[in-house]
This record gives structure tokens, C-alpha cells and sequence, in this order.
């Protein structure tokens, strides 16, 4: 009961591995985006804000037919990177990331807007007037204010990644050892006869690596509230 099979303990490593790839993959693009919606007001905001948060209300079975209709060989960017680059990544487990990354993407924006909005204005705008260049105003002060909350975004983000199923499993099938993570190998194992012992020990397994990262990003949060007061 207490000690994983080895296919188990694969599906484990896999869902590790996806989650971090896709955090690496949303981190840039989901910084930039909360300081373009937090800072700059431009034409199409509300568009590109709806575009941002649309997977959060989206079926995720939705977001695996549009990627599957994208990027399956078919599809205008998926033959197009077969055929320039030799690249496909449907039916394995970089199209998995990909799909947790669009995802978890929203959460990340979400928790770094918030706090990009709460840093003080008059802080960059003093560093400004003594010479400071844009980017060294973001570097030496933005940025090291939004610090908690660019942390707690990622670990939402990695979070949301471990539990991504609809969207994985339309986009690039349950596959065991390429695309099969934990909600797929839970779905597999409740499935199949005498799998409930299994399925139990990766409910569990997800629960508390779950929990461990939402327990940390609150943490963060917390901190940066306080960071931000002082």
C-alpha cells in the first residue's frame, strides 16, 4: 500500500518533469504579460486580458482541440515545425508541457499582476529622476518587490501543472512512460481491475505535493504583503 510500483513512481517523475518545464516555459511570457496589464494602458487591453484568463473559464478539453488542431501534423504550426525543424510534439511529453503551461498560465499572470500593482509608483519614479534607466529601475527595484509574488505565481503555476489532465489527454493521449502524469495514470489505474491501491497512493502523492506548493505561495504571498507595507 505504502510504496509506489515503479510505474507508478514513473508517472510521478514524468508529472515533475512536465511541471517544471512548464513553468520555465510560462515564467518569461507570464512576467511580461502582468507588467503589460499591470502598468501600460493600451488598445485591446480587455481583449488581451480575456485572451489571458480564457483557459481559467475554457472546458480544458477545449484548449487540447485548439492545440491539437495547431499543433498536430496537421495543423498550420504543427507542419510547419515538422517540416522546417523535424520537431513534433503531439503525442509526447513536450506537447504535455505545453499544454500545462496554457493552463496554469492564468494563475501565474494573476499572482504577479497583483503585485506589480501593489508596488509603489513613487518608488520607480524617484529612481527615475536620479538617472535610473527603465530597465535598471525594473531590475534593481521592481523586480526585487514582485520577488514573493513572481514566486508564489510559479508555484501556483507548477501546481495547476500537476493536476492538468483534459487538456493533456486530448492534446497527446495517455501514453504510458511519454505522456501519461499523474491525473492520467490515475485515470488509468481506476480503470483497470485491482488498480484502486495504486490510484490511492498517486491521489495521495498528488494531494500532498499539491498542498506543499499551495501552502509555500501563500507563504510568499503573505511576505509580500509585508515587504510591500514596510
Amino acid at each position: 500500500m505504502i510504496t509506489p510500483s515503479p510505474v507508478e513512481l514513473e508517472a510521478l517523475f514524468l508529472s515533475l518533469k512536465v511541471a517544471i518545464w512548464s513553468v520555465l516555459i510560462t515564467l518569461p511570457l507570464g512576467l511580461f504579460t502582468a507588467w503589460l496589464l499591470a502598468r501600460k494602458d493600451f488598445y485591446g487591453r480587455a481583449f488581451v486580458n480575456g485572451i489571458v484568463y480564457l483557459p481559467l473559464v475554457l472546458p480544458p478539453v477545449v484548449i487540447g482541440f485548439f492545440l491539437l488542431a495547431m499543433l498536430g501534423r496537421h495543423g498550420p504550426i504543427g507542419q510547419l515545425l515538422d517540416n522546417m525543424f523535424g520537431i513534433t510534439v503531439i503525442f509526447t511529453w513536450q506537447g504535455a508541457a505545453i499544454a500545462s503551461a496554457i493552463m496554469s498560465f492564468p494563475l501565474m499572470v494573476r499572482a504577479i499582476r497583483i503585485s506589480i500593482e501593489n508596488v509603489d509608483t513613487k518608488l520607480e519614479a524617484a529612481a527615475r529622476t536620479l538617472g535610473a534607466s527603465p530597465f535598471r529601475v525594473f531590475y534593481s527595484i521592481t523586480l526585487p518587490l514582485i520577488s514573493p509574488g513572481i514566486l508564489a505565481g510559479t508555484l501556483l503555476a507548477f501546481a495547476r501543472s500537476l493536476g492538468e489532465f483534459g487538456a493533456t489527454i486530448t492534446f497527446v493521449s495517455n501514453i504510458p512512460g511519454e505522456t501519461r502524469t499523474l491525473p492520467l495514470a490515475i485515470y488509468s489505474l481506476v480503470q483497470t481491475p485491482g488498480g484502486d491501491t495504486g490510484a490511492l497512493r498517486l491521489v495521495i502523492l498528488s494531494v500532498i505535493i499539491a498542498l506543499m506548493a499551495l501552502l509555500i505561495s501563500e507563504y510568499l504571498a503573505h511576505q509580500a504583503k509585508r515587504r510591500i507595507g514596510d
